[in-house]
C-alpha cells in the first residue's frame, strides 16, 4: 500500500506540500465533496486547494439540505454566502452594488466539488445551497487542465476557481492583498506534470495500466513548460 500525505491527500511520491504556500485568503471557502470525488486521489483538485486555504472546510455528502455543519455557516451572521454556479443573475467582483451587498461582511464561498455528473444529483437534492445567492467570474478563463475533458471551454477545476476568485476579489478592492494565492497554481501545475509524465512512462512500459480504459491510450502527451 502507498503512503499518503494526510495534507494534501495524495501519494507521498506525488505530494506537492513542498510548493503549497498556506495562507489566509480573506474568503472562507467551503467545498461540499460528493464521496466519489473523495476516493479521486489522482486528479482531484479539491483537497489540495483545501491544503493551501486557512480556514477552509470540506463537508462530504450528497444531500446537504440538513447538513448540521453547513447550515450553521449559511445562518452565521458574519458572512455572505453564495454558491459559486454559472448564472445570468450571478454577482461578479466588479458587478455594480456588490459591496454593498458584502456590508462588510465575509464572503462564503460555497463550492461543488465533484464531477459535473455527480453535481446535478447534488444540486437537485440540496434546495438550500441552490437558494443562496449566485457567484461566478468577472473575467473569461480556460483550464490549463488539459488532459481532464470538461463540458465546456469555459469550465475551470476546483483549485482554479479559487485561483481565480481571489484574484478578481483582490484586483476590484473586495479583499486584501497582502495574501498572494501563487502557491494553488504552482501546486497545481506540479500536480498536472507529474500525471502526465507517469502516463507517458505507462505507455513507454515502464509502468503497468492500473486501468481499464488504459490501453486506449497510446499517444504519449506533451508536458507543459508552466
Amino acid at each position: 500500500m502507498r503512503d499518503f500525505c494526510y495534507k494534501c491527500f495524495r501519494p507521498k511520491d506525488s505530494c506537492v506540500c513542498e510548493v503549497l504556500k498556506p495562507f489566509d485568503p480573506g474568503i472562507k471557502f467551503v467545498f461540499l465533496m460528493h464521496p466519489k470525488e473523495a476516493k479521486r486521489q489522482r486528479t482531484g483538485t479539491g483537497r489540495i486547494a483545501h491544503a493551501g486555504l486557512i480556514d477552509s472546510e470540506i463537508i462530504m455528502g450528497i444531500d446537504f439540505t440538513k447538513n448540521e455543519r453547513l447550515c450553521g455557516l449559511l445562518q452565521d451572521p458574519q458572512y455572505f454566502p453564495v454558491l459559486l454556479y454559472p448564472d445570468q443573475n450571478a454577482w461578479n467582483s466588479k458587478k455594480e452594488g456588490f459591496k454593498e451587498e458584502l456590508n462588510g461582511r465575509k464572503l462564503l464561498a460555497i463550492i461543488i466539488d465533484s464531477t459535473w455528473f455527480c453535481s446535478k444529483k447534488m444540486i437537485k437534492l440540496s434546495t438550500n445551497i441552490m437558494a443562496l445567492p449566485k457567484l461566478s467570474f468577472s473575467g473569461e478563463y480556460r483550464s490549463i487542465f488539459t488532459f481532464k475533458r470538461e463540458p465546456h471551454p469555459e469550465c475551470v477545476s476546483t483549485i482554479e476557481t479559487c485561483y481565480y476568485l481571489i484574484r478578481e476579489f483582490q484586483e476590484s478592492g473586495l479583499i486584501e492583498k497582502t495574501s498572494n494565492p501563487e502557491s494553488l497554481m504552482d501546486a497545481f501545475k506540479m500536480m498536472i506534470k507529474f500525471q502526465l509524465q507517469k502516463e507517458n512512462d505507462r505507455i513507454a512500459g515502464l509502468l503497468p495500466n492500473t486501468h481499464a480504459n488504459d490501453y486506449k491510450f497510446t499517444k504519449k502527451k506533451e508536458i507543459p513548460d508552466f
